[in-house]
């Protein structure tokens, strides 16, 4: 099997994904003395049915994309299982029900067998020969990835063709289920000495959950290059030879050891959570293992599945948790994303907090450290510090006194508790400064907001990714100048960012309740029902500042005082770069201050008339724009690359993008669910000035990684992704509907009349009917205007969040 269409589509796979990308012969690892695994060498990385976490499970392109992509000594793995005539494949499974489109080719009923004492049911191997499987295809199993290469109709391979075919470095097969075709008359015994013993198939290792198997086949490769790895299932499984639990039977490596040289073993196993998915104190079992000789591979590593909230949901933190801790290293690890271990491995493991920066990008908090705390609060501006943010972030936002406070937006219902608190009536509308209701910060004093508890802002839970639940209300929220106070104090600050904004446009679905429980509810302010794509930010609504200057708040008065009451004005330690959507803002720092002028383009755009950008010049020296102005996506994959970064910077003008987040569910299918990825491409590929990011350690690490400066000798996991490469191999039944072009910015929509001067007055009248309510008899809070949705019915499969 494995057809010559399945051998050019791997060719197309491998020159549309990496282009102009230069292949690296060696993976260039650290220093082998410093790594503590058994054999003092790097880890190896095994790809788990090949990059599995982007196409089928064992397909060619699979297999392709992991040689590509990964270290050039990556394993291939295969999930060997045996067919009606004894052939053997690759498959993920023993039934071919959810990798296949078998259920479309036979009409046959599923059948019933016990496998290791479970009544299953299913179309397994063991009932089609090899010729029968030459017109089934594989795809994609685990729904919440894309299905939309299904259409290359990729064949199932066989074990040997696989090898011949690809001819990697490194070559597993995993034995799941010797038992249950012994008892069908089938031999994995002799399958497998069949294609060990074949001269054009290298087997480099092979591992089995089953004791009576290895036992069997262990003295055959004693003098082999071949080893033998013993795979722990659940703690609670039973292994059925030996009828003894995995747990007990890792009680007694000294047995493992007599017919196997390494063990396999889940995660968890090493680095246990607890139910609230926090990391628990670690295992002995590294170290005992290697005590004994026996080598210790560790398996269940996914990007695109929740992992402990310990690594604030970057999966390059993850693997260096298991590889780089500094009391023992595995010694490889099993993923269905082998670019990101291959990069931990080669690029972040042993350079330390304090390397030396090798890229020159400017790393912006958003809110703060906001994807580790709650935005704004004096805990998440901490965080951002000690995570090497160069520059600290301050959105300012008016209170009922004229105070300049930090939050995240005017509307306090999306970053605070107050629904449930006894001014949950002061609900009102305002058209000038947002189309739905909200609660805003200038009808409550400064000692009434900080009565408030802040909440964690938590974007993508509408795919059950939730932040830091542990700390869902920590911190307390600062005023603009207790904020320069604690920027002014820290070493490591470049400077301080102060936004004005203009309009409200943010998405963000808040938590007010613990998160995971199917008893919670979440607060939708009313105008997600409108697609936000489908709005000109400018048309949605009007000027914050505007609107305040007219109700007698001076926001740029406030805050040009605030800085020179905290030194800025003077001092050339820190810069200041003042960030505002609108120019008529911007133009009234100008001339007064020497600090940096950021203008911000809510829009996505697809370019912008040299005019326009002239018009820029005249107020600004940095722009911020969003990732879709620079890599345009469709139902999230990449659809190609916009000229706006290089035309912006031939005009002298910085370009800082936002928002980079570590949530997979943020990000186009070609970054891989590896927010290290997408950083890595913006700045190598589109070679951004600076990010705006919820997780400034992410950003922090990855330009300090070794890989930076290798010139044409960089991996091709720290090269930066083609954009629209992903798309190409989407075959035509399968393409989403093309998507109208981003808009041009033009003059009208940068030129601006002057902010109204400050009206006398000094408050601002409250809506009618304001006294604070009684809590309801629940204890829940009245909300006015708004609407509460039940938690099952925005809770979103994955796959179809993607389908636009």
């Amino acid at each position: 099997m494995g057809s010559l269409r399945g051998i050019s589509i791997a060719i197309f796979v491998v020159q549309a994904l990496l282009a102009s990308v230069a292949l690296v012969s060696a993976q260039g690892s650290a220093t082998p003395s410093r790594w503590q695994t058994l054999s003092g060498e790097a880890p190896v990385v095994i790809a788990r049915g090949g990059f599995s976490g982007i196409f089928s499970d064992s397909s060619f392109g699979a297999y392709s994309l992991a040689l590509v992509t990964g270290p050039s000594d990556v394993i291939l793995w295969c999930d060997v299982q045996l067919t009606k005539d004894g052939a053997g494949i690759c498959f993920p499974d023993l039934k071919l029900d959810n990798n296949s489109n078998i259920a479309t080719i036979f009409s046959d009923k599923p059948a019933t067998y016990l496998v290791n004492g479970v009544s299953t049911k299913g179309l397994f191997s063991i009932d089609y020969t090899l010729k029968d499987l030459g017109s089934v295809y594989l795809s994609q199993g685990i729904y919440s990835r894309t299905n939309k290469f299904d259409g290359n109709n990729y064949q199932i391979m066989t074990v040997q063709d696989t090898y011949t075919q690809l001819k990697p470095l490194g070559f597993w097969l995993n034995i799941q289920h010797d038992a249950f075709y012994a008892a069908h008359n089938l031999s994995m015994r002799s399958f497998v000495l069949s294609v060990t013993r074949n001269a054009k198939v290298t087997v480099d290792y092979i591992s089995s959950p089953e004791v009576a198997f290895l036992r069997n086949i262990a003295p055959i490769f004693r003098r082999s290059s071949t080893k033998v790895v013993f795979r722990f299932l659940g703690p609670m499984d039973v292994e059925p030879s030996t009828n003894q639990t995995y747990d007990s039977l890792l009680t007694n490596l000294t047995f493992i050891k007599t017919f196997a040289s390494g063990i396999i073993v889940p995660k968890s196993y090493i680095w246990p959570v607890d139910g609230a998915l926090y990391l628990q104190p670690s295992t002995s079992i590294v170290l005992d293992a290697h005590k004994e000789g026996l080598e210790v591979f560790a398996s269940d590593f996914y990007n695109d599945v929740p992992f402990s909230f310990n690594y604030s949901y970057d999966p390059v933190a993850e693997y260096l948790q298991f590889v780089d801790n500094g009391k023992f290293s595995v010694d490889g690890v099993l993923t269905d994303f082998p670019i990101t271990p291959a990069a931990a491995i080669d690029c972040f493991a042993h350079i330390g907090k304090n390397a030396s920066k090798q890229a020159d990008l400017l790393v912006i908090s958003n809110n703060g450290a906001s994807g580790d705390y709650p935005g704004c609060t004096d805990m998440a501006y901490k965080k951002a510090i000690q995570d090497g943010v160069d520059v600290l972030d301050c959105p300012v936002q008016m209170t009922k006194d004229g105070i300049p406070i930090c939050l995240g937006s005017i509307n306090l219902i999306e970053s605070t508790d107050i629904v449930r608190t006894g001014f949950s009536n002061l609900t009102e509308t305002v058209p000038e400064i947002m189309q739905s209701s909200g609660i805003f910060t200038y009808n409550l004093s400064w000692s009434d907001i900080k009565s408030l508890k802040p909440v964690i802002s938590s974007p993508q839970s509408q795919y059950k990714l939730f932040r830091n639940p542990k700390f869902l209300n920590a911190g307390k929220y600062l005023n603009l100048s207790e904020f320069l106070r604690m920027a002014n104090t820290s070493s490591s600050l470049n400077g301080v960012l102060i936004s004005i904004e203009c309009y409200e446009h943010n998405i963000d679905i808040v938590l007010f309740g613990h998160p995971l429980t199917s008893q919670e509810n979440y607060y939708y302010p009313h105008w997600m029902s409108t697609n936000p794509s489908k709005l000109s930010p400018k048309d949605a609504s009007p000027q914050n500042a505007a609107y305040l200057a007219k109700q007698g708040f001076g926001v740029t008065d406030a805050v040009l005082k605030a800085l020179n009451e905290a030194g800025y004005d003077k001092q050339t330690t820190q810069k200041v770069m003042i960030q505002s959507s609108s120019s008529s803002v911007l133009m009234k720092f100008k001339g007064k201050t020497n600090y940096q002028l950021v203008y911000k383009i809510d829009e996505d755009i697809g370019g912008a008339q040299s005019s326009t950008i002239d018009d820029i010049k005249r107020f600004a020296s940095a722009v911020v724009i969003s990732k879709d102005s620079v890599f345009p996506e469709n139902s999230a994959f990449l659809a190609g690359a916009t000229d706006v970064v290089s035309r912006l910077q031939a005009a002298n003008l910085s370009v800082l993008v936002q928002t980079f987040s570590n949530e997979f569910t943020s990000q186009a299918w070609d970054f891989f669910s590896d927010a290290t990825v997408e950083i890595n491409s913006f700045y190598a590929g589109a070679g951004i000035n600076g990010v705006i990011t919820d997780f400034p350690k992410t950003s922090d690490r990855y330009r300090r990684n070794r890989c930076l400066k290798r010139g044409n000798k960089t991996p091709t996991y720290m090269s930066p992704v083609q954009p629209g490469s992903l798309l190409q191999l989407v075959t035509t039944d399968y393409l989403p509907p093309a998507e109208a072009p981003k808009p041009y910015l033009t003059e009208s929509d940068v030129v601006e009349p002057p902010l109204p001067p400050v009206a006398k007055t000094t408050s601002i009248s409250t809506p009618s009917g304001t006294a604070a309510a009684a809590p309801a008899p629940n204890g829940q809070p009245k909300v006015a205007a708004s609407i509460i949705v039940p938690l099952m019915a925005v809770l979103v499969a994955m796959y179809y969040c993607f389908e636009i």
